[in-house]
């Protein structure tokens, strides 16, 4: 298991290459919904004045007036058929970049192997060059399987949003007692509710975008099986890094076993752990120790402030008092409809299990 700053370089350069791709798509989304909101925009500022010019009393008009006011439900329709254009969009994006991303992963995993062999094997980009490659068909039923994953869980989006604005605009609003401040408040509201069909179409592009990559990287691994021991879970040493990956960093898992399985969004990788030098016909060649950092000793080299930013206070304090290991700090999570994943351990569970142990 001779991982090599060589190793290092080449996985940063792999994560580099994955976040332009997510990135990319992350940012197309982002401004579509932009651009969606500026078209739709005058027609709630139109349609709130109607309602304001409504109100009573200095109060927000009463459900039946809402639900029958005409300009009201133009907008809400108008807005209905824009969300359900966008998450039509977030499936046909994310696909034209799915090919590209797998096959980077294909060859990634080639070269991220090749690194751990001994010199005396040849160069790098040599050695990468004999494995077997995941063939053509194999890489398109994960881009499938992707693709109707990504539409299956955007679909949803547009009704969710038309659900949450009828929902606001008949609820009405508390703002003092004057009709307009209440509108201003509304068209927040609105627009927020708007926004959160985004920020749920970044998280299906970014999740579901990495997980291919990881299936690719998988699949490549399964075919250097001769040549391997298993993959290493590998998460970014860095303030972005939440307390489950940094725990599961530098386990070794056998090749069978899918992941890294993360959470959403997660950025942790699958890094092919390569056999002895010793099982690979080099027995005389003095094998180097792996050079992947050690994530608690990298935390712990941290500044107070950067420990409690990525860890909260209360369960820094359970950790540094003893009273909670390091593998304490991630637990498998199991959600209806998508994958098992690991997740923080929630405080009040390690605060438990503190109080058990004392």
């Amino acid at each position: 298991m001779a991982v090599t700053p060589d190793t290092l370089t080449l996985l940063d350069g792999a994560r580099v290459r994955v976040g332009e791709h997510v990135d990319g798509v992350t940012q197309d989304l982002a401004l579509a919904w932009a651009r969606a909101w500026n078209e739709v925009a005058a027609e709630w500022e139109d349609a709130l004045a109607d309602l304001v010019a409504a109100s009573d009393n200095g109060a927000w008009p009463p459900p039946g007036k809402v639900r029958r006011a005409k300009k009201a439900l133009a907008a809400l329709e108008q807005t209905r058929r824009l969300v359900t254009d966008l998450a039509d969009l977030i499936p046909l994006r994310v696909v034209q970049v799915l090919p590209t991303l797998t096959a980077e992963a294909v060859e990634w995993q080639t070269r991220l192997t090749a690194s751990q062999f001994p010199p005396q094997a040849g160069p790098a980009t040599v050695i990468a060059a004999t494995f077997d490659r995941v063939d053509d068909d194999a890489v398109r039923a994960i881009v499938d399987r992707t693709s109707r994953r990504v539409t299956a869980l955007s679909r949803p989006l547009s009704a969710q949003a038309d659900a949450a604005m009828r929902s606001a605009l008949v609820k009405g609003v508390t703002v003092g007692d004057h009709p307009e401040a209440a509108a201003r408040d509304m068209l927040a509201r609105v627009r927020g509710l708007f926004d959160g069909g985004l920020q749920r179409a970044r998280v299906i592009a970014r999740t579901e975008m990495l997980d291919a990559h990881r299936t690719a990287s998988r699949a490549q691994q399964d075919r250097m099986a001769s040549t391997l021991d298993g993959w290493e879970w590998i998460c970014a040493l860095d303030s972005r890094t939440c307390p489950s990956c940094l725990s599961q960093h530098g386990s070794i898992h056998p090749l069978t076993e899918a992941g890294p399985l993360d959470h959403q969004q997660g950025r942790c990788d699958r890094l092919p752990v390569v056999k002895p030098w010793s099982e690979l016909g080099y027995p005389d060649v003095v094998e180097p120790p792996s050079v992947v950092p050690d994530a608690q000793a990298w935390f712990d080299g941290l500044p107070a402030s950067q420990r409690e930013q990525i860890m909260g206070r209360e369960r820094l304090a359970l950790l540094d008092s003893g009273a909670i290991r390091w593998s304490d700090l991630s637990t498998q999570r199991r959600t209806d409809g998508w994958r098992p994943s690991y997740v923080p351990t929630p405080v009040k569970n390690l605060t438990v299990k503190a109080s058990r142990a004392a």
